[in-house]
């Protein structure tokens, strides 16, 4: 895959939305041709000021049709809850993207008003959510 979808995708998502994004939870499954076209994909949306990255996928395995419940759910959880889950089993992190901000330890107290969590599967079948704190 290009990104390109991604870019897409993310960009739809983020359309009408005002506020700065607060954590990324990727589709992420741990596979050079994925992972590494949708980092870029975030690059290009986000530019240096990427928001931090973690995958749940690392730490639950691939729900396959599900995957986009669970990570929608595990997103919520860690809003509701203030922190950030790690992205785990990374022993080194590809040189194309190694200035990605990829949560490698657990972030406590953090404030997250605004997450979006991708999933994007084979033949151009993607969706990004944007889940915002609603504070009226």
């Amino acid at each position: 895959p290009s990104g390109e979808g991604a870019v897409r995708c993310m960009k739809m998502a983020l359309e009408n939305v005002k506020a700065p994004v607060d954590y990324i939870n990727p589709h992420a499954t741990s596979t050079p041709v994925g992972d590494i076209p949708e980092i870029k994909a975030i690059h290009e949306i986000f530019g240096a000021k990427t928001p931090p990255i973690s995958a749940t996928k690392s730490l639950t395995g691939h729900a396959q049709g599900a995957a986009g419940v669970h990570e929608t759910i595990y997103t919520l959880l860690m809003m509701q809850s203030g922190f950030i889950a790690a992205s785990a089993n990374i022993d080194e992190i590809d040189p194309e993207v190694a200035d990605a901000n990829i949560v490698r330890e657990r972030i406590d107290n953090a404030e997250i008003n605004l997450a979006i969590s991708n999933s994007f599967g084979f033949g151009g079948t993607n969706a990004t959510l944007a889940l915002q704190r609603y504070n009226g």
